[in-house]
């Protein structure tokens, strides 16, 4: 059974910064991608960034320059470092991970989310 704990959601000023982090457990062939997602009240939930398995990163606009992705290949787990954060980033926070099985199947699997509030 595949796993995802998120950590690191919290209430910051805007301007400040905060790190999610979300470790993967479970029995995959491989990981295909890992990624944070976001969703605010009454809106759709979006891609923040995504990593890929051979490292290659992609953003969403509104965070490009302000949030880096990273991941430990070694823990199975992804980061997100999120620096001048702005009220509008405030939303729930979604770990997703992309695994090929050993059946061969490409499959996703979501986390519960941790909460970032931007607020002074």
């Amino acid at each position: 059974q595949v796993q995802l704990v998120e950590s690191g959601g919290d209430l910051v000023q805007p301007g400040g910064s905060l790190r999610l982090s979300c470790a993967a457990s479970g029995s995959w062939n491989r990981i295909r991608a890992m990624g944070w997602y976001r969703q605010a009240p009454g809106t759709q939930r979006e891609m923040v960034a995504v990593i890929a398995s051979g490292g290659g990163t992609a953003y969403a606009d509104s965070v490009r320059g302000r949030f880096t992705i990273s991941r430990d290949y070694a823990k199975d787990t992804v980061y997100l470092q999120m620096n001048s954060l702005k009220p509008e980033d405030t939303a729930v926070y979604y770990c997703r991970l992309d695994v090929r099985t050993y059946q061969r199947d490409d499959v996703s699997y979501w986390g519960k989310g941790t909460l970032v509030t931007v607020s002074s």
